[in-house]
């Protein structure tokens, strides 16, 4: 018998599922009309999350959370395994400026955040150049990026606190190392463009005081800052006051050459205007004033602009524009769309490469800039890949990693085709040779073969018995790539099958793929989750008894809305920091923004008929229907998908009768949607995340 192939009434004595939850604040009053129809809300009061009430029962909860986790009897010593296998070097790709310098991220083992270093020579000594646990004692001050100015005098640096999206600038002194004065605040979702003697930044106006993390963000702006002056003198560089739900971002090519600012929220694009910086008092030129498909500048060499659209393409495509006549009526096609999904293009000294995407497998090729395709790049195996690569050298790197290798560095020889080693990663404890990942196509419930990838200890048998975790998010053209992950490695060697589901929404086959699971069609992402689950059932690798699935955001939402469909079907479900509240989603932060890929309440009876009808909160069951074991989480500054919506999921879900399965929220402190968590944090969290799959299994890991 395996470790995790335990004997039926062989679980160890733990926590029982609470006889009774937390009272919500209600308000049974509350109601909202959408074309006629009326839907109740009960548990609006759980959407102003600063309130004492709410604030009493999310403290209450995390009791409950609390008490039933600490009483699974592996669970410290869980946490001190997945400590044991985190704790290794992580150094990230290297990077070439414009000095010559080497700039590349690492961590230590156990750092809550990874630290930024240069070095004069990729095999010199590497020196601290930012630090960014001394930002903070509790390492929740995450750097988010970096922007070297052209004269490679300073650093723009871009932090977030306790993971929110509000993003903070500060600029550092290159050779002192010291700060200078400038500072900006309620920057979001933002670059940093240098040009002369300041940059150029996008933030919203100071939201009100009390509602920083959860009122609608409106009227993002374009900002000139000019270094040693204070914020409030910063000069605004574009606005769009009649369209208040608009993104601004400005970028500037590594030549100034071109000033580009990117228009989104209005569709599954971008639209772009571009400025000629060559050219005193140049005005804005709209290359393309709609939002439909998107548009990306990736280099600038003379007059020419190289471009990768969607436009004609849905699976993307290069072409070049004057940029004296932007207008994409002049573009010009330089390499057509691929079988693959084009997911990457750079500057590689003279030539370019570009990544595309093949049944959610990435390839690489290299290209002269006539658009003539020198070869393939050959990758280590099947995984994805990250480039470093620029304009002034042909020295190439690489990152690449899949499902059990973690990331290594490779240099690739552009005039041999030759890829060469330069850092690997080992994790200790863990061999990768011990666990193979297999790709299978199953069929949805439409006959649409959908792929997935499936992880596994080498000599597991297919006897419906294996503890099998399956993973899906299925939107917003997010592919789900072959990617490591330490979090996930106390599963994997405890014969745990990890299963990883390329769903509809995604972007593994281009835009066609993304928009069959969007607003009228979400259904197809749904079916696509239940199909996989069905498929791993129907072919032994595991069993109702023995499966559980997780998601996070709109990920989150698929566990919440297949739970509500199948519930027969899953043991366990992990919905993180998902999107709960179908109705009302567009009316915090930045919801509005995914409209595209939802559609609203408010725009028509129908698509609020369809959104209804799906909405984990308004269909989770009331009659007795055993439910899995639940476990909700969210974080008190997640001001990407605000926590109201797992508050009031957590709280309805609670109150109806869904049998006796435990449903338990856990409430994330001084956190938010995900990004920039400190490691202490993300092992806390996965630790107890992985303890309640493991415990609700009926399964002890070693």
């Amino acid at each position: 018998m395996s470790a995790l192939a335990m004997a039926a009434g062989c679980t160890p004595k733990g926590p029982k599922a609470p006889e009774s939850y937390p009272a919500a604040p209600t308000d049974s009053t509350v109601t909202d009309t959408y074309f006629g129809m009326t839907v109740a809300d009960p548990y609006r009061p759980l959407e102003n999350d600063t309130a004492s009430a709410t604030l009493a029962w999310a403290a209450a909860e995390n009791e409950i959370t609390n008490a039933y986790i600490n009483a699974i009897p592996f669970k410290a010593k869980l946490r001190e395994r997945m400590g044991q296998l985190a704790d290794y070097k992580k150094t990230g790709l290297p990077w070439r400026e414009k000095n010559g310098k080497y700039y590349y991220f690492e961590n230590s083992g156990t750092q809550n955040q990874s630290v930024l270093y240069v070095k004069d020579s990729l095999d010199g000594e590497g020196r601290v150049l930012l630090d960014p646990n001394t930002l903070s004692e509790d390492g929740t001050v995450a750097l988010s990026d970096v922007f070297f100015d052209p004269e490679m005098k300073y650093m723009a640096y871009t932090i977030n606190r306790n993971g929110s999206d509000w993003t903070e600038i500060y600029v550092q002194d290159l050779e002192s190392g010291k700060l200078l004065t400038d500072h900006i605040e309620w920057a979001k979702f933002t670059p940093v463009a240098w040009q002369g003697d300041g940059f150029y930044y996008s933030a919203y106006p100071a939201p009100e005081k009390g509602k920083e993390f959860s009122n609608a963000n409106e009227t993002q702006r374009v900002y000139f800052h000019k270094l040693g002056t204070p914020q409030s003198q910063d000069i605004i560089a574009y606005e769009d006051i009649e369209h208040p739900l608009y993104f601004h971002s400005a970028q500037i090519d590594d030549k100034q050459t071109a000033l580009m600012l990117y228009i989104a929220g209005n569709g599954a694009g971008n639209a772009l205007k571009i400025k000629d910086l060559r050219k005193p008092n140049a005005k804005w030129v709209t290359m393309e004033p709609s939002q439909d498909e998107s548009i990306s500048i990736f280099d600038v060499e003379g007059d020419t602009l190289y471009i990768e659209t969607s436009w004609g393409a849905p699976k993307t495509r290069i072409m070049v524009a004057d940029i004296n006549k932007p207008q994409r009526e002049n573009w010009k096609e330089l390499i057509p769309e691929q079988e693959g999904v084009l997911v990457g293009a750079q500057r590689a000294g003279e030539n370019f490469i570009f990544t595309y995407e093949k049944d959610a497998v990435n390839h690489a090729y290299l290209y002269t800039p006539k658009g003539e395709l020198i070869r393939e790049i050959e990758l280590p195996g099947l995984g994805s890949v990250a480039f470093s690569s620029n304009d002034d050298t042909p020295e190439v790197y690489y990152a690449f990693t899949s499902f059990t290798n973690p990331s290594n560095i490779y240099a690739y020889d552009q005039s041999t085709g030759k890829s060469e080693l330069v850092h690997a990663t080992e994790v200790p404890g863990f061999n990768p040779d011990d666990y193979v990942t297999e790709q299978v196509f199953y069929p949805s419930a439409d006959g649409t073969k959908v792929p997935m990838f499936i992880t596994y200890k080498k000599g597991t048998q297919l006897n419906g018995e294996n503890p099998t975790l399956l993973y899906g998010y299925g939107g917003f053209s997010v592919s789900l790539n072959p990617g490591f992950s330490a979090m996930r490695l106390i599963w994997l060697e405890n014969g745990g099958v990890y299963v990883s589901a390329n769903l509809r929404g995604g972007s593994e086959y281009g835009e066609e793929w993304h928009k069959a699971g969007t607003k009228m069609q979400k259904l197809n992402v749904f079916n696509d989750f239940i199909a996989a689950a069905e498929y791993l059932i129907e072919n032994k690798w595991t069993n109702p008894e023995k499966l559980a699935i997780m998601g996070g955001s709109n990920g989150g939402l698929l566990v919440g809305a297949v739970t509500n469909m199948r519930p027969d079907l899953f043991a366990v479900a992990i919905p993180q920091v998902g999107v709960m509240d179908m109705m009302r989603y567009h009316k915090f932060t930045i919801g509005w923004n995914w409209a595209s890929d939802y559609g609203t309440s408010d725009d028509s009876a129908e698509m609020a008929k369809y959104l209804l009808d799906y909405s984990p909160i308004h269909n989770i069951k009331n009659d007795g229907t055993p439910y899995p074991a639940i476990l909700v989480t969210t974080a008190d500054h997640d001001d990407r998908v605000v926590p109201a919506h797992s508050f009031k999921y957590a709280a309805q879900l609670q109150a109806s009768d869904t049998g006796d399965a435990p449903k338990l929220i856990r409430i994330e402190s001084n956190a938010g949607h995900g990004g920039g968590k400190p490691l202490s944090k993300s092992l806390d969290e996965y630790s107890e995340v992985y303890s309640f799959i493991f415990y609700n299994l009926g399964v002890t890991p070693k």
